[in-house]
């Protein structure tokens, strides 16, 4: 009965948008894809200061860290914006999001389904033995629902960890609507995703906020939270992870790993001319039979190459 009624409501969706559509309306006008006439391409000319990963300090156990002495950098054509997103670019990663956030742009009606975005770098994984909220990453809103009201928009959808969105955006959300809810004030509201390089998964977002009418006195921010998960090792690249205690072990493992030695490297002395196990040197093997690496250590010429053994059992 549901799934019928479903069907039904979907049907009459779709009738209205063409009888909309032949009537010369414009769909956007609808509200169906969770976007406002006012919600723009974030402006190229936004000459705001955006963090440099290189200058972020490590993560220390502190799921954000302030930036620029925590002062946002807003000008006063800022205030004339309502709400931006950014174009996904040719790896179909999100950029900066805009908006002046007041009580006309929060929602009104309850939250949408958003899982059928799939942002960069996405992977639906869990750890059940670690995390206690099971799955990895979370759809994060760059502006949050809260705030604009956006829902399946992939403008404003980036892959996060849960520790990530609850314990590092989470907080400054709140604080920017409940601001808003009691003073009826607006606050220019910018959140930038900061990747390093080609990578798919942001290392964190840059927040900033500053209240309007009273001019930073009631908000004002700027800080960077880290897109880390503890216990969790994240691959940026494409979004990959493992448990901690697995990389550990796979280091001590090759920590405790000891040189190769064997009679095979009688004839690699012949053939370079040298005494492989000289202070300088010293052999891995690669390969049971036929291939090792002569590495070299910090007084050697040579870094690294490799040794080929034929017909040596």
């Amino acid at each position: 009965m549901r799934s019928f009624r479903k069907i039904k409501n979907n049907l009459l969706i779709l009738l209205s948008v063409i009888g909309l559509a032949f009537a010369g309306c414009n769909i956007s006008d609808l509200g169906l894809f969770g976007t406002s006439d006012n919600v723009k391409v974030y402006d190229k000319n936004d000459r705001s200061i955006p963090v440099d990963i290189k200058d972020v300090p490590k993560y220390r156990g502190i799921p954000y860290v302030e930036i620029n002495d925590n002062k946002p950098s807003f000008s006063e054509k800022d205030k004339d914006r309502v709400e931006e997103y950014s174009k996904l670019d040719k790896l179909g990663r999100c950029g900066p999001a805009f908006a002046n956030v007041g009580k006309e742009l929060m929602p009104t009606s309850p939250r949408e389904s958003i899982r059928d975005v799939r942002p960069s770098g996405w992977h639906t994984v869990k750890y059940d033995d670690i995390l206690e909220d099971r799955y990895l990453y979370n759809r994060c809103h760059l502006i949050a629902f809260m705030l604009a009201g956006e829902n399946a928009n992939e403008r404003n959808l980036i892959t996060g960890t849960r520790y990530f969105n609850v314990e590092g955006m989470l907080p400054f959300e709140i604080q920017v609507a409940d601001y808003v809810k009691s003073t009826g004030n607006h606050v220019l509201y910018r959140v930038r995703p900061i990747f390093k390089g080609n990578d798919l998964v942001a290392r964190g977002v840059q927040m900033e906020a500053q209240s309007v009418e009273d001019g930073g006195e009631g908000i004002s921010f700027n800080v960077y939270c880290y897109n880390v998960q503890p216990g969790i090792r994240i691959n940026y690249k494409d979004g990959s992870s493992q448990p901690e205690s697995k990389v550990q072990k796979n280091k001590n493992k090759n920590k405790n790993k000891k040189p190769y030695k064997s009679n095979k490297t009688k004839k690699a002395r012949k053939k370079y001319g040298m005494n492989v196990f000289q202070k300088d040197w010293y052999i891995t093997e690669l390969d049971d039979y036929d291939i090792s690496f002569l590495d070299g250590n910090s007084t050697s010429k040579i870094k690294k190459c490799e040794i080929t053994f034929v017909n040596i059992c």
